[in-house]
């Protein structure tokens, strides 16, 4: 199969760890676009890290990626009251459902085949809470969702090879301040 043949999928990327086994991945099936839109990632300086190690893997892997709006204020606004919720808490789910819904009206608008997160290649991101919010959105949106737990098949041991071979940062916490504790 040709790339021209392949669907298109845009996927939703939370950082370029993650990025690199589930794009591998995808492409055995897929043309992939990446889409960054992780506003939950705080302080500013944190999110602008995460996103130069992004840019950085795209180039190396000649991966197309749309940055969308950095809209801190409409996460703030979903999350309101959920800020003592305990990592893996309402918060979270809040948080999921909010990147995705955007990820998602972005795949749909852009025509693309399909939609899906790298969020399910992290060993803390339940692909059993992920993939039911997605495929919803997916009956929303009016565009596919692929779902998949992409830490089975070693997804998340690969990533962690694949982001040493290009030298990337690899942070330490989810990307909310209070997911930070005390990093």
């Amino acid at each position: 199969m040709t790339d021209d043949s392949k669907p298109l999928v845009a996927v939703h990327v939370c950082c370029g760890p993650c990025a690199t086994s589930v794009v591998e991945r995808l492409r055995e099936s897929y043309r992939v676009h990446a889409v960054w839109y992780n506003p939950n990632i705080q302080p500013d300086e944190e999110h602008d890290r995460r996103l130069a190690t992004m840019r950085e893997l795209a180039g190396a892997i000649n991966l197309p990626m749309t940055e969308l709006h950095y809209d801190v204020e409409a996460w703030l606004r979903d999350c309101a009251g959920l800020m003592d919720e305990p990592e893996g808490g309402r918060r979270c789910g809040v948080c999921f459902e909010h990147r995705l819904w955007v990820a998602g009206a972005f795949a749909a608008e852009m025509g693309a085949d399909f939609f899906a997160t790298t969020l399910t290649v992290s060993p803390h991101k339940p692909a059993a809470t992920i993939n039911p919010i997605g495929l919803r959105i997916a009956t929303e949106a009016g565009v596919d969702f692929v779902d998949q737990d992409f830490k089975k098949r070693d997804g998340f041991a690969r990533s962690i090879q694949l982001s040493r071979e290009f030298g990337l940062y690899r942070q330490r916490y989810c990307g909310c301040l209070p997911s930070r504790g005390d990093v």
